[in-house]
């Protein structure tokens, strides 16, 4: 660590260098966490505190209560209604303890950096902060987060992943400029989810997932819901409005190229019962919490 003091009329200073014990560990930021207030009040309403639900497949049971009007008739509780005066409906809400595994992939494209509200930050940077965002929402829902960061392998694990602890393991991480293997991370979440889960690849729309994630989507699905979270570059939304100059209709065109090659890779994806979130950067952390919480409101989870 080095001190430099100034004298009293700025004219001189002396400095000096010690060596100290310590080290200083920067986190990661967690820029996206005004989004909470309002996400957790749709929570709340999802889980039946402030208004009844409807019936899915990862719904289950609340409670009973008299009809009224503009509830679905398919949940009218014939029996119980036999038993009262009046007509009576069951009441369901999103079933708790799911499993939700958040990988955020650490290599190559990861590295790349993005304009935002912020300045221009790596996709890790926005990954990382998405992530923290869905961990925390999840954790208020009761559904058991685990994170992994991966490259080529395993840069960080948490199980059962607290927000202080998945803070804590996101502080050392870094692009590496490598890329991304697909088998080997899918093969990683079959060996640690032993039961069906949202899966959430936080990764780049590239053409590389075509050929390397594509393949393994058969073993991944049937046992596991996957979401792909991918971060938009603004500056190519940017070329592709150019119009101004011969130079800027060029690049508008490789631009809307690339935004035609995310739409077909994104299609694609969906075919294979794939959901994807592409947005820009400030976006992507609300935008993954809102698809997180509509899968639940459908009972997809």
């Amino acid at each position: 660590m080095t001190v430099r003091s100034h004298g009293p009329l700025g004219v001189a200073a002396r400095q000096g260098s010690h060596v100290v014990p310590w080290t200083v560990r920067a986190l990661p930021p967690f820029h996206s966490r005004r989004h909470l207030p309002p996400l957790l009040e749709r929570l709340r309403e999802l889980d039946g505190r402030r208004a009844s639900l409807i019936r899915g497949a990862g719904t289950e049971f609340d409670s009973l209560r008299a009809y009224v009007i503009g509830d679905d008739v398919r949940s009218i509780d014939w029996r119980a209604s036999a038993r009262s005066s009046d007509v009576v409906v069951r009441t369901w809400r999103p079933e708790r303890d799911r499993q939700v595994t958040i990988v955020v992939d650490t290599a190559r494209t990861s590295a790349a950096r993005v304009e935002g509200a912020l300045g221009g930050l790596p996709r890790l940077d926005t990954s990382m902060d998405a992530a923290l965002l869905l961990s925390a929402l999840a954790s208020q829902a009761r559904d058991q987060v685990d994170f992994l960061a991966f490259s080529t392998k395993v840069r960080a694990s948490v199980p059962r992943a607290t927000l202080p602890v998945l803070v804590q393991a996101m502080a050392p991480l870094e692009a590496e400029l490598v890329e991304f293997d697909a088998r080997a991370a899918v093969a990683e979440v079959l060996r640690r989810s032993g039961r069906r889960s949202l899966v959430v690849l936080l990764t780049s729309l590239e053409p590389s997932i075509e050929h390397g994630l594509l393949p393994l989507l058969p073993a991944l699905a049937s046992r596991h819901h996957l979401l792909i979270a991918s971060v938009a570059d603004p500056a190519v939304h940017a070329m592709a409005a150019g119009r101004g100059d011969l130079e800027a209709v060029y690049s508008a065109a490789a631009a809307e190229r690339t935004l035609a090659e995310r739409r077909r890779l994104t299609a694609l994806l969906a075919r294979h019962g794939v959901d994807v979130v592409d947005a820009l950067p400030d976006e992507l952390p609300r935008a993954l919490a809102d698809r997180y919480l509509s899968l639940k409101a459908a009972g997809k989870l």
